[in-house]
């Protein structure tokens, strides 16, 4: 599949990109060669293949949840400002 050098100066139009000539004939070839590869790999019988999200297997490595003791007493006393519970901060937006 090829794409031409219109389609290139299109994308750029509208990815507000301005390029130079040069620029112009490297990326329609660089990007022919792009959708050449994915046509040969549309080609490819994937049916019996199955979906998959990552290459390798993994999984996360999660914590416990436990309750404990929340420990906002041992930061009231380093904040500049607390009251009744709550942090005070400057104000930023009026």
């Amino acid at each position: 599949m090829a794409i031409s050098r219109q389609d290139v100066l299109h994308v750029s139009r509208l990815a507000r990109l301005e390029l130079s000539e040069a620029e112009v004939e490297k990326f329609t070839a660089q990007l022919g060669g792009i959708l050449d590869y994915i046509s040969k790999l549309n080609e490819l019988d994937t049916r019996d293949v199955p979906p998959t999200s990552h290459a390798l297997e993994i999984t996360n490595v999660f914590r416990k949840d436990e309750v404990t003791d929340s420990p906002i007493g041992n930061m009231e006393g380093m904040a500049p400002s607390f009251f009744k519970g709550h942090f005070r901060v400057p104000k930023v937006i009026e």
